[in-house]
């Protein structure tokens, strides 16, 4: 059984920056890849990075291409979103997800709100 726990979210103001954290815990650090998600309310659920492990480099929505950064630092078991030059269309509820194969999330955390402010 794996767990996955968000961390990091808050309010903030337009142009600002916070970092997500995503602790991965229950066997082992075991998976095909890693993803953030979010949902903003009334919408469906986007995906917004990701990473395989097997990959020379991680994924990108367009929409926030250039400012955000997923990494993982794996002696602390954990997966990071860095949000910088952020905007109210951030806002939302964000989710980490271990990808098991392709497209196939299996663990999902459960979810820290990241509000911007306008």
């Amino acid at each position: 059984q794996v767990q996955l726990v968000e961390s990091g979210g808050g309010l903030v103001q337009a142009g600002g920056s916070l970092r997500l954290a995503c602790a991965v815990s229950g066997r082992t650090f075991s998976s095909y890849g890693m993803a953030w998600f979010r949902q903003a309310p009334g919408k469906e659920r986007e995906f917004v990075a990701g990473f395989r492990w097997s990959a020379t480099n991680p994924n990108y929505a367009d929409s926030v291409k250039g400012r955000f950064t997923i990494s993982s630092d794996n002696a602390k078991n954990t997966v990071y979103l860095q949000m910088n030059s952020l905007k109210p269309e951030d806002t939302a509820v964000y989710y980490c997800a271990k990808e098991r194969g392709v497209g196939r999330y299996d663990y999902w955390g459960q979810g820290t709100q990241v509000t911007v402010s306008s």
